[in-house]
């Protein structure tokens, strides 16, 4: 069984649907080996190309028979309920019977390959199928290779490729979340309103559950010994090893002596235990007498809220967010955490999307200032140049961002990268650590103290920055922009940085501009952006985004991802010729996945 590693249940499958024209006594049974083998190949190249972020490979299960009727279908869909399929890909090379062997299982995400070949009308069904998945309701995605094959070729033409990669990773990421949770520890941070966790967006588009925990189950947990004491002496060990405490900048009459200080760094790496085993449980706690709390609570991701009324009185959680989000701690390298901070929900599920297509660490950053090259020539003297020569976006939080967007990942060509856990190397994690100090945060904001992360992203990476926002009388929509972390001169950054908190880690950014209002220039990315946060993945994403918020039924209201790459269901084509407007158009029509 694919067991998932981390959290309650298995991993969900792909299934493979090889339907194909039922009529026997020649015509069948003459299509039935290129039927199967276009499933095989199918399966193969799915196989061979994705994993879960956990670093488990992609499974497929492929009908045990071709489909050429209802029962063929019937019984195939026995065996994906009984195999755990999440995601159905149907596939055939010529034409079928339409409703009788199509897919109608209805929270299934689904797409139909027809082969574009001249001996049978693959297209011909194709069309006919997602005509009728459009009367039933049932949104699913057609793909169609744009030159002829041959009858008996079995590759997979590179346009179609990238289609079933699409199609697959949204659609996988939709199943990892059914029946997950988001906890929430505490509440609403200083009014912010995505940390006001919505239970029926969560329900309803997603398929996770909300857990609450108020934050004084921390205090609980500690003072009660309700924690893995030898994991912790290790933690701590760790910490003191790797973590190195930055240079403290706040007035000497608000210092903390050395035994505050010491103090705080056991309560945060306590902090960092707890935090965990409240989202995904530790076995070792049952040994310790704590049945109930070694189960966790099944999170796939989760928030604090921290500010004020935590940070007041005890340590932030700077660190506590920044290791769990980051892609090793004291037991090795392993898959990231998704944790937003000030209990930022929205943020923490865009950074859950990028989590699900990318397998890597998340950055969560405000959207703080936007830079123009005047300003930057009026503060510093100078002029900014490259990607940045437009105006940079800076990226700043008070220090929970992955220590993985330090940019300190290599390549095998030396290029600045972030990687699956499963890639990185102990050179790798070393150089994270390395370039990372940890400032006793500014008492000003924290007045419990804790420890900020600092560093700045050294190095250009494409990365890809989005937010979902929840607007009254539409509901959630989404928000995406391509670009680059750009890295500036020293005698630059140091200037810009320290007019903001410069105990914080920064990320300079620079959005990919694109014929539209939004993107006409750097300044309307950040005057069109939606909310205070935002999450930040490795790599272009923009495109698989777009897929998987079309099967969650999110409509997207700002992007700069070009039009040929925009892959949604094909009922999408219904809805008028304006991509933008159908999308919002369809999203209101067939109503959230799951209400």
């Amino acid at each position: 069984m694919n067991q998932n590693t981390r959290l309650i249940g298995r991993l969900p499958k792909v299934g493979i649907r090889p339907v194909i024209d039922g009529r026997e006594m020649g015509v069948r049974e003459s299509l039935e080996v290129q039927t199967m083998n276009m499933a095989k190949a199918a399966a193969r190249f799915i196989e061979d190309n994705l994993r879960f972020p956990g670093g488990q490979k992609v499974e497929c299960v492929i009908a045990d028979t071709t489909i050429g009727g209802v029962a063929d279908a019937a019984m195939c869909a026995y065996k994906f309920e009984k195999e755990g399929v999440g995601v159905s890909l149907t596939v055939t090379p010529c034409w079928c019977y339409g409703t009788e062997v199509m897919d109608t299982t209805p929270l299934l995400p689904k797409a139909v390959w027809g082969f574009n070949g001249t001996e049978r009308p693959g297209a011909v069904y194709l069309a006919a199928s997602l005509a009728g998945y459009s009367q039933k309701g049932l949104p699913a995605f057609g793909i169609y290779g744009r030159d002829v094959q041959d009858a008996g070729d079995t590759s997979i033409p590179q346009d179609v490729q990238e289609k079933i990669l699409r199609f697959v990773k949204a659609a996988l990421a939709v199943a990892q979340m059914k029946g997950k949770s988001y906890l929430s520890i505490g509440y609403s941070s200083m009014g912010i309103a995505g940390s006001m966790v919505d239970p029926d967006f969560f329900q309803e588009y997603l398929g996770i559950r909300t857990e609450f925990v108020e934050s004084v189950e921390f205090i609980r947990r500690m003072e009660q010994g309700i924690y893995d004491k030898e994991e912790y002496a290790k933690a701590m060990s760790w910490t003191k090893a790797n973590c190195k405490e930055g240079a403290d900048l706040n007035a000497p009459e608000h210092q903390s002596d050395r035994t505050r200080k010491d103090w705080e760094w056991e309560i945060v790496v306590k902090m960092t235990l707890i935090a965990r085993d409240l989202m995904v449980g530790n076995p070792k706690l049952k040994a310790l007498g704590f049945g109930e709390e070694a189960k966790g609570r099944n999170a796939i991701l989760g928030g604090f809220q921290g500010q004020r009324q935590w940070t007041d009185y005890y340590p932030n959680a700077d660190f506590t967010e920044a290791i769990l989000n980051s892609s090793f701690d004291w037991n090795g390298i392993r898959e990231a955490y998704v944790f937003a901070t000030e209990n930022d929900s929205l943020n923490g599920v865009s950074m859950l999307f990028g989590h699900l297509l990318t397998n890597t660490a998340q950055i969560f950053s405000d959207v703080r200032t936007y830079w123009s090259p005047d300003a930057v020539k009026r503060v510093t003297g100078k002029e900014l140049s490259g990607k940045a020569s437009g105006g940079i976006i800076h990226l700043i939080n008070s220090g929970s961002t992955t220590l993985d967007a330090t940019a300190q990942q290599k390549d095998a060509a030396g290029n600045p990268v972030m990687k699956p856990f499963w890639d990185i190397t102990a050179n790798d994690m070393n150089a994270c650590l390395e370039n990372t100090q940890w400032p006793p945060a500014n008492k000003g904001y924290f007045r419990g103290g804790g420890y900020s992360s600092l560093f700045k992203t050294a190095g250009e990476m494409p990365v890809t920055m989005s937010r979902i926002n929840l607007v009254k009388g539409i509901g959630p929509v989404l928000q995406i922009a391509e670009g680059w972390t750009v890295e500036l001169p020293e005698d630059i950054h140091e200037i810009l940085d320290k007019r903001t908190d410069p105990t914080w880690p920064t990320t300079w950014f620079v959005p990919r501009l694109a014929d539209t209002d939004a993107f006409k220039d750097v300044y309307s990315v950040m005057a069109n952006w939606g909310a205070n946060h935002g999450a930040i993945s490795y790599g272009h994403i923009g495109a698989d985004l777009i897929t998987l918020a079309s099967i969650l039924r999110i409509p997207v209201n700002m992007h700069n991802v070009s039009d040929d790459q925009i892959f949604r269901p094909s009922a999408w084509s219904a809805f008028g010729s304006d991509k933008e407007g159908a999308d919002y158009r369809a999203c209101t029509t067939y109503g959230p996945l799951y209400k």
